[in-house]
C-alpha cells in the first residue's frame, strides 16, 4: 500500500502549528475558561450594527461572497484616502501573510523578523522554505536599525515589523518607522503589521503613503473592531503588489456575512470609540491588578498588557500554568528575556476581576508557596 508522496519541504516540518487554541486547552481540562484572555480576543463585542449585518446576510448565505470585496474595498479605501487598487482583502492577517509569502519567499530566500515576535509569520515562512534571520528585542520593543541592517547582511526579501507589538505591547512613533525606510535595504519589503494600531496613541500609524512600494501594511477586523471569528483582514499597498495577490489569494475565501460585518463595522466609528475606550479602562485596571500583586505592567498601546512577573521565564510559566488551573486563559512570551512576562487581553470588569481573584494564588503556587 503507498500513500501520498509528499515534497521533501513538507516532509522536513512538524505537524504542529503557532498556538494551541483555548478550545483545545478546554478539552484537555475538561471544563471550559471562566475568563478568555489569552487569545488578543476583543471581549467588549463588535458592533451591534455589524451582528445585525451578519444575521441578515446569513438568510443569503448560500450565496458565495463577492469575489472582488468591492463594497468592503470601497468603504476602506475611503476611510484611507486611496485608491481601490491599494487593498485587497482576505482571511485575516494570517491568511494575507501567507499570500504574500507566497509571492515573494521560494527555498533558500532570507528574511526577517525579531527573536519572539508574531509566530504565525514564521510559520508561512517555513511553509514555503525560507530562511527566518531574527534579531532580538531591544527593551521590549522591536528593533528597527536592528532588522535592517539584518535584512543588508542576509539579502532579505521581507523584514517583518508589527507596530504595535505582539506580544509586549510596546510601540514606535509611526514617523520614526517612516524616517529610517531611507535604511531599508533596495528590494527587501517592509512588511508592517498594525493589528492593533486603532487601540494605539495619536501618531503610531506610519504616516507612509499607499503606493510606497516599499511597504505592505496590514490590518484586521479581529481586535479593536472584535471580529476574530469573522476573519477578515486588510492590506494597503502599491497597486502593483495588491493586483499580484490576485494570482495566488482564494478568490472565494470571504464569506457574505464577513464581508457584510466588516462593512458595517468600519462605517460604524462611534462603537470603534466606544470600545477603543473600554481597552483604555481595562489597561489601567490590569495595571491596577498587577501594582496590588507586586509586579509590573509594561506601557501598551494594545487591547493586552504584558506582566512582568519578576523573575525568569521559568517562573512566568508556572504562574501561568497556576492561572490555566485555575480557569484564566493567559499566554506568555516565547523568547527571552520577553518570557518573564504574561500577556493578559483587556476585557470587562467580570474578567478582570476573574483574573484579580487567580493571580494571588498563582503567584503563591509560582513561588513554592
Amino acid at each position: 500500500m503507498t500513500g501520498p508522496r509528499y515534497t521533501p519541504l513538507v516532509q522536513s516540518l512538524p505537524a504542529t502549528v503557532p498556538f494551541v487554541g483555548p478550545e483545545t486547552q478546554e478539552r484537555t481540562r475538561g471544563t471550559p475558561f471562566a475568563a478568555r484572555l489569552g487569545a488578543n480576543e476583543n471581549i467588549f463585542g463588535p458592533s451591534p450594527r455589524a451582528v445585525e449585518a451578519m444575521a441578515q446576510a446569513a438568510a443569503e448565505i448560500w450565496k458565495y461572497g463577492d469575489a472582488e470585496n468591492h463594497d468592503l474595498r470601497r468603504a476602506l479605501a475611503a476611510e484611507h484616502g486611496v485608491a481601490m487598487e491599494n487593498i485587497v482583502v482576505g482571511e485575516g492577517i494570517d491568511g494575507l501573510l501567507g499570500y504574500l509569502v507566497r509571492l515573494l519567499v521560494a527555498p533558500g530566500d532570507a528574511v526577517v523578523t525579531s527573536e519572539g515576535a508574531y509566530p504565525t509569520f514564521n510559520y508561512h515562512v517555513a511553509g514555503f522554505g525560507g530562511v527566518l534571520h531574527k534579531v532580538p528585542y531591544r527593551e521590549d520593543h522591536e528593533d528597527i536599525a536592528a532588522l535592517f541592517a539584518r535584512a543588508a547582511e542576509v539579502d532579505a526579501k521581507i523584514v517583518y515589523l508589527a507596530n504595535p507589538d505582539n506580544p509586549m505591547g510596546s510601540w514606535h512613533r509611526g514617523a520614526d518607522i517612516a524616517a529610517a525606510l531611507d535604511g531599508l535595504p533596495e528590494g527587501c519589503l517592509l512588511l508592517l503589521d498594525e493589528a492593533y494600531v486603532e487601540c494605539a496613541p495619536e501618531g503610531t500609524a506610519a504616516p507612509i503613503r499607499a503606493d510606497d512600494a516599499r511597504v505592505i501594511r496590514m490590518r484586521t477586523f479581529s481586535k479593536a473592531y472584535a471580529m476574530a471569528g469573522a476573519r477578515v483582514g486588510y492590506a494597503l499597498g502599491h497597486p502593483d503588489l495588491i493586483a499580484a495577490f490576485h494570482k495566488v489569494r482564494n478568490h472565494f475565501g470571504m464569506n457574505r456575512a464577513a464581508q457584510a460585518g466588516a462593512l458595517a463595522a468600519v462605517q460604524d466609528r462611534a462603537w470603534l470609540a466606544h470600545v477603543v475606550a473600554q481597552i483604555d479602562g481595562a489597561r489601567r485596571r490590569l495595571g491596577e491588578i498587577a501594582a496590588a500583586n507586586g509586579l509590573t505592567a509594561l506601557p501598551s498601546a494594545t487591547n493586552f498588557v504584558a506582566i512582568d512577573c519578576g523573575a525568569d521565564g521559568a517562573f512566568a510559566k508556572r504562574v501561568l500554568e497556576a492561572l490555566v488551573a485555575r480557569g484564566v486563559f493567559v499566554r506568555m512570551p516565547l523568547a527571552e528575556p520577553q518570557n518573564r512576562c504574561i500577556r493578559v487581553s483587556c476585557g470587562p470588569e467580570a474578567e478582570m476581576a476573574a483574573f484579580a481573584e487567580a493571580l494571588p494564588a498563582a503567584l503563591a503556587i509560582a513561588r513554592g508557596g
